[in-house]
């Protein structure tokens, strides 16, 4: 089938696949970079090359050169720059291999929350620090390998007791995956994207692993007993009894 439009212009349905799926690809590219590292050091390259146009059509050969010389190493640039940004990326797409069943999944409770939930309200109320990651698409194998391996079915009780005071395993953080406590006293990387000042340990370690994984982390402060919730590096600051059930309910229906 081929559509003729004003001016003569034909356009098949290659045509039209073809500018789908360079759109879908550059909106997928937006979304993923929005609100991240990755929109500053992009403001950056575009200066680079709005200061080579100008230097070449002013005639700043010195300039001129230096900028072409980066420029030319464009490629290169880009890996360096967004290396952590391309990985996340791929691990995402990667892990997203049917996008099209999103459509067709229904809204179901997950039946961890409020197991979780409980924990947490139960922690914080007592000022008992925790840190718990719950997998999604994205395995946390090599997480996991950092701590004690327990492979134990998923309980308020025993995630208050991981994480009580002077026990062994309560600095680490708790994987969970599919109902079950897979390791605890786990060592998480921390994130480098947030000065020290802004969060504790804890906040930054729940920073670290959702910027390279999709993993949904939980955090109860230690100093102020309050929770927050990590999703996509990002924190989503003080949560009470009411709004963290709601806000894990959400990032869980996202899994695919």
């Amino acid at each position: 089938m081929v559509l003729q439009l004003f001016g003569g212009i034909s356009i098949g349905w290659r045509d039209i696949l073809d500018i789908t799926l360079i759109t879908l690809l550059f909106y997928n590219i937006i979304v993923m970079v929005r609100q991240t590292r990755a929109v500053t050091a992009i403001h950056g390259l575009l200066t680079i090359l709005v200061a080579y146009v100008f230097s070449r059509a002013l005639g700043l050969n010195t300039l001129n050169w230096i900028l072409e010389y980066i420029l030319g190493s464009l490629f290169l640039l880009v890996v360096i720059v967004f290396q952590n940004d391309i990985r996340q990326a791929l691990t995402t797409i990667g892990a997203r291999r049917f996008w099209f069943t999103s459509f067709f999944r229904k809204k179901r409770e997950h039946p961890t929350v409020p197991l979780i939930c409980a924990a947490a309200e139960y922690m914080a109320q007592r000022q008992i620090g925790a840190l718990m990651v719950i997998e999604r698409n994205v395995p946390l194998g090599d997480a996991a390998e950092r701590g004690v391996k327990l492979d134990a079915l998923l309980s308020t009780e025993l995630l208050i007791n991981l994480f009580w005071p002077n026990s062994p395993m309560h600095d680490g953080a708790v994987i969970i995956r599919e109902g079950r406590i897979v390791a605890a006293g786990c060592i998480l990387p921390l994130s480098t994207a947030v000065a020290k000042r802004d969060y504790g340990t804890r906040h930054r370690a729940a920073l670290g692993i959702t910027e390279e994984t999709d993993a949904v982390v939980v955090v109860v402060s230690e100093e102020r007993g309050a929770m927050a919730v990590s999703i996509d590096g990002r924190m989503t600051g003080t949560l009470d009894a009411v709004k963290l059930p709601r806000v894990l309910d959400s990032a869980l229906e996202k899994k695919i």
